[in-house]
């Protein structure tokens, strides 16, 4: 057995068994990969057998390499999950992997930008792009982050299938667990809009968002336009694609929708995944009092 078979098999294994995220795959098969060049390993029994003490030598190595802290705890738990896998893959009685605590990750609360930056950021997207379709699809992708409160990638991963779009839509999320999420008339309008523009077909088995020639639009394409936009808002760096997801949720957690009702429509595997955003309605309300309340101006 070579190291692409052990590489491919975990490829596989990931993308069909657990059905993770393009992005997770190529994360966890690049750590994979690494492990096995720097500690020469070819076989399953060679990595099933490799100890906390080797373990954690090729993380030093990492973090000497000027692995951060937050990179270095994903990429512990990508070799975890490789190492567990290995391991049954060669017939251990034993799964689980080596016990290795991770560097401790201080976890900093996601920041929202306000509903009229929201709108100001898909508005001006639109005004700014190079070409009429182009500007309406990409306020239609973040009306869709903004409006549903859904992940970049779901949004791109939509089909023509999904046309005409009703006040519901059925999104696919990690996992490839699937939710309801209810669509506002501007959210519908918004990729209507793109929809009588695009100039490719848009069949209901092909990508909905096209990229400029056709194929299908990249995550970082909408990050770019959306700097551009946010350079021209005098918006800060954290206003990207994935914070008007935040945004939803926490207006809508400000607005007084309940944890569970947010949880169903974040598409969340846990509530404590939902609950940091009471931490953050907290912080925002805490800052209104402090620029509002009179002893604070003294």
């Amino acid at each position: 057995m070579s190291k692409a078979d052990l590489l491919g098999a975990w490829h596989d294994h990931l993308t069909l068994g657990l059905r993770r995220s393009p992005h997770t795959v190529r994360a966890y098969c690049r750590a994979a990969e690494r492990l096995l060049s720097r500690l020469e390993m070819a076989s399953w029994h060679e990595v099933a057998d490799i100890t906390a003490a080797r373990l954690r030598t090729h993380l030093a190595s990492r973090r000497a390499d000027g692995l951060s802290n937050a990179s270095a705890a994903r990429e512990l738990s990508a070799l975890k999950g490789f190492i567990a896998f290995s391991r049954a893959q060669a017939g251990h009685a034993v799964s689980d992997p080596p016990r290795v605590r991770g560097p401790r990750i201080k976890k900093g609360l996601p920041r929202p930008v306000t509903p009229d930056d929201a709108l100001g950021l898909a508005d001006t997207v639109e005004a700014l792009a190079r070409e009429d379709w182009i500007g309406a699809r990409d306020r239609a992708v973040l009306m869709l982050l903004y409006g549903a409160g859904m992940r970049i990638a779901e949004a791109l991963s939509l089909t023509g299938a999904a046309l005409p779009l009703g006040e519901r839509l059925t999104v696919t999320g990690k996992g490839g667990k699937q939710r309801v999420v209810p669509l506002l008339p501007i959210v519908r309008d918004a990729v209507a809009g793109y929809a009588a523009r695009c100039p490719w077909p848009l069949a209901k088995d092909q990508p909905l968002f096209r990229g400029a020639k056709g194929g299908p639009l990249s995550q970082g394409m909408v990050q770019k336009a959306t700097a551009g936009a946010r350079k021209a808002l005098g918006l800060p760096d954290s206003a990207t694609p994935h914070a008007l997801r935040h945004s939803f949720a926490t207006h809508l957690l400000g607005s007084g929708a309940d944890l569970r009702s947010l949880q169903e429509l974040l598409g969340h595997a846990s509530l404590g995944s939902t609950q940091i955003y009471t931490q953050v309605d907290a912080a925002s309300l805490l800052d209104a009092y402090r620029s509002a309340h009179p002893r604070e101006k003294d």
